[in-house]
């Protein structure tokens, strides 16, 4: 601890190999310390008390020596310099001289990518992991610890629940069902088989026909797993079909996030929109149709919401020519993204009451898990 000279993240690292400046974007900042968004810095009240608590300790440095400063999004970063240019460009064709935006992370950039900066939006990536962001009107009452506290790159709050597992099994499965057809001597591309049974899923009963699986190949905090082994469940009458299997192998995916943006409903959080992106939503409206269900708001899928982060910085370098005649916000919705494709499901009545009986079910199997967690060695 002694010898600590500054903290930051990978980006804020690059950046500063690249730039020369220890700056970082208020995104980023946000998962290093408080970020006050009135202020758009770090809150000070912490920071005092961060102080008072390692007085003692003797230290020859302060906690605000070590941060970097936060920059908003189109803020002046720096421009790269020599040493950055041929560290990207050996051959010394890439010239010293560019201009520099604040760097950001995976979930500033992903909120930027998918059109998610303000108030009220919020951005959904399913993957080997499942997310959400919601964009805050206000702060949260008070601090949960199933909920992380970051800002936007222009610095609004945003709410993160963020779950362990997301299509992990989904896949194991799947491979399982590719070598049952190919023991049949038929062959079935990976994208085709996807399609077929995604699609196949929405012939099932809205909550699944008592079907329940749980997707936990590790620990899982939102639903206290310290650990996971995945599960199917069901009673001896339920109504076990493959539409009823593959739709409950989709649900399961978002009940742990479901779980945890009941929180937010309890903050009486609202949503105009979410924005959904990663692998679970390539087959188009299915699994788009879900998350509409489950979080009870419409879903949004865009084209270009797969690009992902180094598409979102790529934007947020270009917001650096536009900083003095638009905020963000108004640069995203009316110049970036007006004529972009893509689709918006609003929530069915029947799969949203059906994802509420489902939910409702793997709550109350939860038990089985821990056991399973416990005695499965």
């Amino acid at each position: 601890m002694e010898r600590i000279a500054y903290i930051t993240t990978l980006a804020g690292y690059i950046h500063l190999l690249l730039s020369g400046e220890r700056v970082m974007g208020v995104g980023e900042a946000s998962g290093m310390f408080p970020i006050d968004s009135d202020r758009v810095d770090y809150r000070t009240d912490m920071l005092d008390q961060f102080s008072t608590l390692i007085a003692d300790r003797g230290y020859p440095w302060q906690i605000r020596d070590i941060l970097p400063k936060v920059l908003t999004a189109g803020q002046d970063a720096g421009y790269l310099t020599k040493t950055g240019a041929k560290l990207l460009d050996p051959s010394g064709k890439l010239r010293a001289g560019i201009p520099m935006a604040p760097p950001e992370g995976d979930a500033g950039t992903g909120m930027v990518a998918t059109n998610s900066v303000d108030a009220c939006t919020g951005n959904g990536s399913a993957g080997t992991s499942i997310f959400s962001m919601v964009v805050l009107e206000k702060n949260l009452s008070r601090l949960y610890k199933d909920i992380d506290m970051v800002t936007t790159p222009s610095g609004r709050p945003v709410a993160m629940v963020h779950c362990n597992n997301g299509t992990s099994e989904l896949d194991a499965w799947m491979r399982m069902f590719s070598q049952i057809i190919q023991c049949t001597g038929a062959e079935v591309s990976s994208g085709e088989l996807y399609g077929k049974l995604f699609n196949d899923s929405l012939r099932g009963d809205a909550d699944c026909g008592g079907v329940l699986l749980y997707n936990y190949i590790s620990g899982e905090p939102v639903t206290g797993l310290t650990d996971g082994r995945p599960l199917l469940v069901r009673r001896q009458d339920s109504k076990l079909s493959l539409s009823n299997f593959m739709r409950s192998q989709i649900y399961s995916v978002m009940a742990s996030l479901a779980v945890g943006m009941r929180i937010l409903t309890g903050e009486q959080v609202w949503i105009k929109r979410l924005t959904g992106h990663g692998g679970l939503f390539k087959i188009p409206g299915v699994a788009q149709r879900y998350l509409a269900a489950a979080m009870n708001v419409p879903v949004t899928v865009m084209k270009t919401a797969g690009e992902g982060g180094p598409y979102g910085m790529a934007i947020l370098a270009a917001y650096l020519r536009k900083k003095d005649e638009m905020t963000l916000e108004h640069y995203l919705q009316n110049e970036v993204f007006c004529g972009v494709e893509g689709s918006t499901v609003e929530p069915e009545p029947a799969d949203v009451e059906g994802f509420a009986r489902y939910l409702t079910a793997y709550c109350g199997g939860l038990p089985l898990e821990h056991c399973a967690v416990t005695c499965v060695k």
